[in-house]
């Protein structure tokens, strides 16, 4: 009879731990998929940003010598990306093939002008800050123009702080939420626990040492919820990424490698703060208070 109770604890026992693991995994697996979305909203604005540029164009009687001296420091500066030099030569060739006519021999003479094209890093592609890099230019004795598609600026810059506001807010209130629910399993779990609680509180055991076994087993539990969520968001990027490969879902491990070690941590740091508050409570209570 022993025996047979004895096997239905450890039944018992293992169902809990499977529902535990089940619980977590599900809820880290979702919040890995929100951390993911946000992580590709940031790279694909990034990517997006760095496609605007910049377009500088020289005088016609600037010499060969204060050009380089422009293009050597534009190089060098913290909001270059790229640089590539077109002389109006080349600007009229390719302009030439794009509306299928020779327009220089039309006219007699080529009225464009020498150009250089800037490519930004994504962080200076603001209104703010694009505005201040062609005020400073301007004053270049060589440069005749500046051009850059101002109403893209703004309305890229706008749409993309939306996107990230309610990006945040997301994560916030999903993270909140599968802190709630991890929260309630590791509860669970550990009520079914409580006389086995109490009865070692009675026998003169202190709260740290029953606290740390309960701690330690449902960090284990958490690692191991973790590391199903893993395998699983790791299916998912690559059925994604088979899918729909311009979304290069693969490309950055570095960013992959935040994310998991961050997934592991979360489930580490939920679980442990679950079960301390859920030991401490069933502490605190007394002998007939755990009947209710």
């Amino acid at each position: 009879m022993s025996t047979s109770f004895e096997t239905y604890q450890k039944r018992r026992l293992r169902s809990s731990y499977l529902s535990v693991i089940i619980s977590i995994s599900l809820v880290l697996f979702l919040v890995g998929v929100l951390g993911l979305i946000v992580l590709k909203t940031n790279s694909i604005a990034k990517h997006f940003k760095e496609k605007v540029s910049i377009t500088i164009f020289l005088k016609d009687n600037a010499k060969n010598r204060d050009v380089e001296i422009l293009k050597a420091e534009l190089k060098k500066a913290e909001y270059t990306k790229s640089v590539t030099y077109i002389s109006k030569k080349e600007a009229a060739k390719k302009y030439s093939e794009e509306i299928g006519e020779d327009f220089v021999n039309f006219l007699g003479d080529n009225p464009l002008k020498n150009a250089i094209d800037i490519s930004l890093k994504s962080e200076f592609v603001t209104p703010e800050k694009m505005a201040s890099i062609e005020k400073n230019l301007l004053i270049r004795s060589i440069v005749a123009e500046i051009t850059y598609d101002k109403p893209l600026i703004e309305l890229l810059t706008k749409n993309i702080n939306r996107l990230s506001f309610w990006m945040l807010l997301f994560s916030s209130l999903f993270t909140l939420i599968a802190v709630v629910l991890i929260n309630s399993s590791i509860r669970l779990s550990v009520y079914s626990k409580r006389f086995t609680i109490k009865t070692m509180q009675m026998v003169g055991a202190t709260k740290g040492f029953i606290r740390v076994p309960f701690i330690w087993k449902s960090i284990q539990l958490g690692v191991l919820g973790a590391m199903v969520s893993i395998i699983g968001l790791l299916a998912f990027i690559m059925y994604i990424d088979s899918t729909i490969p311009e979304l290069e879902m693969l490309s950055n491990y570095k960013i992959l490698a935040i994310l998991f070690a961050a997934i592991i941590g979360l489930g580490i740091l939920i679980t442990w703060i679950s079960t301390f508050f859920a030991t401490q409570r069933f502490l605190n209570l007394r002998t007939e208070e755990l009947y209710y």
